[in-house]
């Protein structure tokens, strides 16, 4: 996950120089000697709290306060420690020029559509940012309608492009600084080729929509409260929007909405927890309809979409593999649902969108997706090919492939070797075709993917996806590096990011196990590692470490692991229970004290997931594995880097603070435990182009060092 350095107070480390370690690297080639002093001591305040009949001893809680100066020079100590590590580390260069030679290339996003224009955001091959283009036909002179350069002095600001007029006359689009969630959105008038004099001001929005005749938007917002539903005309003053849905719903929800392509059906999904269960509602806004009920107050995931009169809902009720149902817009109770496409015993229905008056159904089979293409009345008519393995689109967001009234989709495919094309496919004949292609160099043909299988703790078999040159000795002799989330019902599937690229040009081993949690096998999978089963997505991922150590692809001296948020939380607990199976660990971002993530920023609206220690038999499970308050002081940990945004507004960095410290403190291996706050950097995004080099040499280039990857 992108991320930014941060500059430093040099000369910090001369009082530490008498007691340094001399750490080894594990490549018998090159023996690589850092010195490693001990860490800055942290100040240790403990706060006792009862929790349910149970004490609990919070050492480093004064760390939460983040804009606490005391906190913010402490955090400046540790930058200067982790400079003082990382910068003794060879190869990192060699490993930042490699990625500029990846990175430092035209990066282009899948279009949406309007009135025959196609709009875009584009990084050109030199620029720090994204900006908003457009071409008139999908072969059209491309225009930059706004250069978030201009914004800016420093690249602070960044642009997303969040949707488009029906006409393709207006474009919303988001502003905001660094990594944070919040943004303003601010509308584009394409013809006037100025912004409109209206925006939305900061905050956190889940969905805009543009209404077809241009007289205004819809928008969810997060409010203080909670998520709410809002109308505003594009003439009128922000005290004048008008609220549809939300009114007494709390912080701990989420809400979506979607307009049909003619403007009259609005469908809202409410969401109680995170792909686990949600409420959805269906409004006729063009006749003054109310607000109605389609299916409320049921475990299971509910997403619904108009087209063509008819509403169509994926759903995994009674179906854990998922399937689509249709109904009347007009009578949408659950009595008068119609199963269309019926549950897959072999798939997972994970989404769908209408493009060219079909239906385009993303499964996932035999660990690959696959784009099936159905009519309104449940007929399959076809399949888009696609590479194997490999990623369509992002595996956080629900795709629009194209227009209902438009008879072309658009897509992206990738993989671990593979970098970005966007694909323009018809629907009426079938036949596709490249719109873009990343000129990223890497020579795909070099690398294979595998498909193995781990078997867990208690039996349950375990996907993985291992990257790597063709013809690799399984000799027990290869650096590898093993990444795992494993929850919130994600799929996650070979994708391209150009820290793996650089990582297998180095002639390193990438993996992804397909953790119980995710939702690679269906509903089933996903809450066997959810809330009490969160166990189970630790002993998997340990259970996928041993198997490529037995099976000769690395050893434990050779074995690095990484996660990022809620793979951050999988990380922290692996190391924790089991710290000898590892070399070398990154943590980024992470979720690791599960008794307090609940009451800090977005946390709340992850409980339904996870458990709340407020409840008390969520406790027991949460106190059991929480990462935090399992560290065991005079225990030899391996080798760590934690990396957190500054400007991270999802997920407090507070986690990694306190979690950094107390390791530090506990640590008796003499291997480095180093934390990294990122300037500007949030949950996702926010860094410019060498912001994002800098970053993933620092934290790569650490992991190559411990597990002997040489990157020269």
């Amino acid at each position: 996950m992108p991320m930014n350095r941060v500059s430093v107070i040099s000369g910090i480390y001369i009082i530490f120089a008498i007691s340094a370690l001399t750490i080894l690297s594990c490549d018998t080639d090159v023996v690589l000697k850092i010195d490693v002093p001990p860490p800055p001591e942290t100040k240790v305040v403990e706060v006792r709290e009862a929790l349910h009949g149970v004490e609990i001893v919070d050492p480093y809680r004064w760390l939460e306060k983040l804009d606490d100066p005391e906190t913010r020079a402490w955090i400046r100590e540790q930058n200067a420690y982790t400079d003082h590590i990382t910068g003794q580390l060879g190869g990192r260069e060699a490993l930042a020029e490699r990625l500029r030679g990846l990175m430092h290339v035209d990066t282009v996003g899948v279009p949406l559509q309007g009135g025959g224009r196609y709009f875009y955001q584009k990084r050109g091959k030199d620029q720090p940012l994204d900006s908003i283009c457009m071409r008139d036909g999908p072969d059209g002179q491309e225009v930059v309608l706004i250069d978030p350069h201009q914004l800016s002095e420093d690249c602070s600001l960044n642009l997303m492009l969040l949707s488009v007029s029906a006409d393709g006359k207006l474009v919303a689009y988001s502003v905001r600084k660094g990594g944070e969630d919040e943004s303003e959105v601010n509308f584009f008038d394409v013809d006037a080729n100025a912004d409109m004099p209206f925006a939305l001001g900061k905050a956190i929005y889940y969905t805009v929509i543009i209404k077809p005749d241009n007289s205004g938007c819809f928008f969810v917002r997060r409010d203080a409260d909670g998520p709410r539903l809002y109308f505003r005309d594009f003439g009128d003053p922000p005290e004048s929007e008008k609220l549809i849905f939300g009114e007494g719903t709390d912080f701990g929800k989420i809400m979506y909405a979607d307009l049909s392509h003619d403007g009259r059906w609005l469908v809202i999904r409410f969401i109680h927890g995170w792909e686990i269960n949600n409420d959805l509602y269906i409004m006729d806004v063009l006749n003054d309809g109310e607000l109605v009920p389609v299916i409320k107050g049921v475990d299971a995931v509910f997403f619904g979409r108009v087209y063509d009169g008819k509403l169509f809902i994926r759903t995994n009720w009674n179906a854990p593999n998922g399937k689509l149902m249709v109904a009347d817009p007009n009578n949408p109770g659950v009595e008068n649902w119609r199963e269309l496409v019926p549950e897959q015993e072999e798939a997972v229905l994970f989404t769908f969108t209408g493009a060219g008056e079909r239906l385009i159904v993303k499964m996932f089979r035999d660990l690959r997706w696959r784009l099936v293409i159905y009519d309104t009345a449940g007929n399959e008519l076809g399949e888009i090919e696609t590479e194997a393995p490999g990623s369509l689109g992002n595996p956080f967001d629900i795709d629009n492939f194209g227009k209902w009234d438009s008879d072309e989709a658009f897509y992206l495919f990738s993989s671990f070797h593979i970098p970005n094309t966007i694909y323009r496919y018809t629907i009426s004949d079938g036949q596709g075709e490249v719109w873009w292609r990343s000129s990223a160099p890497i020579d795909s043909e070099k690398y294979e993917i595998e498909q193995l299988w781990a078997t867990s703790a208690d039996g349950a078999k375990v996907p993985m996806q291992v990257c790597h040159e063709k013809g690799m000795e399984l000799d027990g002799d290869n650096p590898l590096l093993l990444d795992g989330y494993g929850g919130f019902n994600v799929i996650h599937t070979p994708f391209w990011h150009e820290a793996i690229a650089g990582w297998l040009k180095s002639g390193g081993v990438f993996v992804f196990a397909n953790l119980r949690g995710g939702g690679e096998l269906g509903e089933q999978w996903h809450r066997a590692g959810m809330r009490e089963n969160k166990q189970n997505s630790f002993d998997d991922f340990i259970a996928v470490a041993e198997f490529l150590i037995e099976r000769g692809y690395t050893s434990k001296e050779r074995l690095a692991i990484r996660g990022g948020s809620n793979g951050g939380l999988l990380v922290g607990a692996a190391v924790v229970q089991r710290p000898e199976l590892f070399s070398a660990v990154y943590c980024g971002a992470p979720l690791l004290d599960m008794l307090r993530y609940h009451k800090l920023l977005l946390g709340a609206t992850w409980v339904a997931e996870i458990g709340s220690a407020d409840d008390p038999e969520q406790f027991e499970y949460l106190y059991k594995y929480s990462p935090y308050h399992n560290v065991k002081k005079g225990v030899s940990y391996p080798a760590i880097i934690f990396q957190v945004g500054d400007s991270d507004t999802r997920v407090s960095p507070m986690h990694a603070y306190k979690m950094a410290a107390l390791m530090q403190a506990a640590n008796i291996s003499g291997e480095p435990i180093v934390l990294r706050t990122l300037e500007n950097a949030g949950h996702l995004g926010g860094m410019t182009l060498e912001e994002q080099v800098g970053a993933y040499a620092e934290a790569y280039a650490f992991l190559a060092w411990k597990i002997g990857l040489k990157l020269d």
